[in-house]
């Protein structure tokens, strides 16, 4: 009797360089996409609220995006950062939402550049110091906070979003928006300011905790696009096999 072929272990997708993620990924390994997803989903996601205002469309933009992008992932040349690419196309499909929704948008062109992988927040938030109490606080501060960021108009909301949220420095808010650094500032200054009125006290202190990537949203967007690619690459299931 001839024997078993022992199954070599799956690759480490989690800390593989985004090079050697896409080229697993054009080979059609679900652990590679997977990968890819868990990264970028919390700035894609932030990124999306950030133009349509609204929780579960901005879930459905992320979505949509990467199954645009994954698709299309033999068009990807590496001229620059595969966040960057995916991006863009997160950009044009949630300003694609707002002009079905309004039919006319006055969001300006936003140019994405390069986007150093050190800036991405990490992925799931320590829960040990939680309880019910401060969540309750944290929720409401959370939601006050949202909904005077979304009052804010289109060009000082992300720019707020880059700096204070996302924690970009100035240079590369400028860099990702296609502005002038002074004009970030005063953007900024001007966004804050108008918090600070909205709100009568200092957000700086809350603002980490807005607009938060919880674990259960994070894994609801992987499931759905991992599902959604099962049929092209003929993976069994979801949770029956591991990537290949």
């Amino acid at each position: 009797m001839a024997p078993k072929t022992r199954r070599e272990p799956d690759p480490d997708y989690g800390s593989m360089a985004e090079e050697d993620l896409v080229a697993h990924a054009r080979n059609g390994a679900r652990g590679a996409f997977a990968a890819i997803i868990q990264r970028y989903n919390q700035r894609l996601f932030r990124l999306a609220r950030g133009i349509v205002s609204d929780d579960t469309e901005a879930e459905d933009v992320v979505q949509e995006s990467y199954c645009r992008g994954f698709a299309a992932l033999s068009s990807f040349r590496g001229d620059a950062s595969l966040l960057t690419w995916l991006s863009r196309i997160a950009i044009n499909e949630a300003r694609g939402r707002l002009r079905r929704r309004r039919h006319t948008v006055e969001l300006s062109e936003i140019e994405i550049a390069q986007v150093n992988n050190s800036l991405v927040i990490p992925f799931k938030p320590d829960q040990s110091l939680r309880n019910p109490e401060s969540d309750a606080a944290r929720a409401q501060i959370k939601a006050l906070i949202e909904r005077a960021v979304d009052d804010l108009p289109d060009g000082f909301r992300l720019v707020f979003i880059l700096r204070d949220v996302q924690e970009c420095s100035i240079e590369e808010t400028a860099e990702l928006l296609g502005l002038k650094p002074e004009t970030v500032k005063t953007r900024l200054h001007r966004a804050r300011h108008q918090l600070r009125s909205a709100l009568e006290r200092d957000l700086h202190s809350a603002v980490h905790e807005a607009f938060p990537f919880l674990g259960a949203r994070c894994e609801r967007i992987s499931q759905r696009v991992l599902a959604r690619l099962a049929g092209l690459y003929g993976w069994e299931s979801l949770e029956g096999r591991d990537a290949t």
